[in-house]
């Protein structure tokens, strides 16, 4: 018995950037459009001018009950794989064997019909991928409760929140019995209590014997699920293995790659002051070199430098970058009371963060070196990436968290003379 669940062989896949589209009102446009059409393609063969390879050679193959993580940086052909995957889109040139029925989440809602109830839009996913009504009849219950929605079952799906939205579309993709799963990063849009239970029910669904295809970024959910995880980069497959092994191997060459295009310094001329971030550390406290810093953590960047030409007041700069591209937060010598009159010359400079209160995510070190007006710009330089770990805090609770001070005034927990002490529970 054949127990591959999906075989890629070769597969790319080439997107136009500067395809235009618009409608032809007359005959003779539409034939005017042709012949410059046939031009443009012309041009664009032999030029090789905005064709862009998404994906290019990739080759694998999963094995039925295995629950696999794509991972890459933004742009790196995930998505576009599991579009192809999911028989969205055809990829240019390869050949794909899918050996099983296919429940896809790529993007919240896909599917859906806004104008339709929830009710409605599960028997309509259930008949797209080709489940008889009795089959929907007796998933239906177990869908509606693990959407958690009965009391919206029949609203319009178009009046649903974002939440509601991607728990009834996972709940609908799980429980319509796939034999494949994919799941694209669109589960953070759940809150970390159902993100959990998708987790968890992904689980059981690998135990049944189905195979899921999982894309992230948060490295986390990928180590807890996945026991095989393949890296894509530039479209390409770079590493293809255990999920202990290619993740440290994806942190690693996402630290150096950083610093292969490092610099952009400001100023055209060789007089203009000019200096080079040429190496960074992130260690903790004590001085250990980290990657992964726990909630709570203080952690210490310290940076080496090249001024070769000499900089007056010089300002560094250090920006939290989360994966998603937000800025975090940053530490600034100027804003920080940290004078520098001028450098010349190499040396290093450090900074240690007060304890870390952004959530459990990924990121990235930013430095950019201005003046102390922030008017001129010397130098931006990405650098490497760290993780920041809590079992609870996650992007849902917002960029950071800090603790508020609670009080209730004067003791009073509610105005009304009301005794509540019979309904207590003892």
């Amino acid at each position: 018995m054949n127990d591959i669940a999906i075989r890629m062989e070769n597969i790319s896949k080439q997107y136009n950037i500067g395809a235009s589209h618009y409608r032809h009102n007359t005959l003779r446009d539409q034939l005017m459009d042709s012949l410059k059409s046939a031009f443009r393609r012309k041009e664009q063969s032999c030029s090789g001018e905005n064709n862009f390879w998404a994906l290019k050679d990739v080759s694998f193959e999963i094995k039925q009950g295995e629950i696999v993580g794509i991972i890459g940086h933004n742009g790196a052909g995930k998505s576009t794989l599991l579009k192809i995957l999911s028989r969205i889109t055809e990829p240019t040139d390869g050949l794909g064997e899918i050996y099983g029925r296919v429940g896809s989440l790529l993007e919240v809602g896909t599917g859906f019909h806004p104008e339709l109830t929830g009710r409605e839009n599960i028997y309509l996913n259930g008949a797209i991928i080709g489940m008889r009504k009795e089959e929907i009849n007796r998933c239906f219950d177990a869908i509606v409760d693990f959407a958690e929605i009965d009391t919206f079952i029949d609203m319009p799906v178009k009046r649903y929140s974002s939440g509601m939205y991607v728990r009834l579309a996972f709940a609908v993709s799980a429980h319509l019995k796939p034999e494949i799963l994919l799941v694209d990063e669109v589960l953070s849009v759940g809150d970390l209590r159902f993100q959990r239970k998708c987790m968890n029910y992904a689980e059981e669904l690998r135990k049944s014997g189905a195979t899921v295809v999982f894309v992230s970024h948060n490295m986390f959910s990928i180590k807890s699920i996945c026991n095989r995880v393949i890296y894509l980069s530039g479209g390409r497959i770079q590493a293809d293995g255990l999920t202990q092994e290619v993740i440290p191997l994806f942190e690693k060459e996402s630290r150096t790659g950083y610093n292969k295009h490092p610099q952009a310094v400001a100023g055209s001329g060789s007089s203009e002051p000019s200096i080079h971030i040429t190496g960074m550390e992130l260690l903790d406290e004590s001085g250990v070199n980290r990657a992964v810093f726990n909630f709570g953590e203080r952690m210490r960047v310290r940076l080496s430098y090249s001024a070769p030409q000499g900089i007056r007041d010089p300002n560094f700069v250090v920006a939290l970058i989360r994966s998603d591209n937000v800025a975090c937060c940053n530490y600034s010598t100027h804003l920080d009371g940290y004078s520098i009159p001028s450098l010349c010359g190499d040396g290093t400079i450090e900074v240690l963060t007060p304890p870390l209160k952004i959530v459990s995510e990924s990121y990235s070190i930013h430095v950019i070196v201005w003046d102390k007006s922030f008017q001129q710009m010397y130098c931006f330089h990405k650098g490497i990436s760290f993780h920041v770990q809590h079992h609870l805090y996650s992007t849902h609770f917002g960029v950071f968290h800090e603790e508020g001070e609670w009080v209730i005034p004067d003791g009073v927990v509610n105005s009304r003379s009301t005794d509540c002490s019979g309904g207590l529970p003892q």
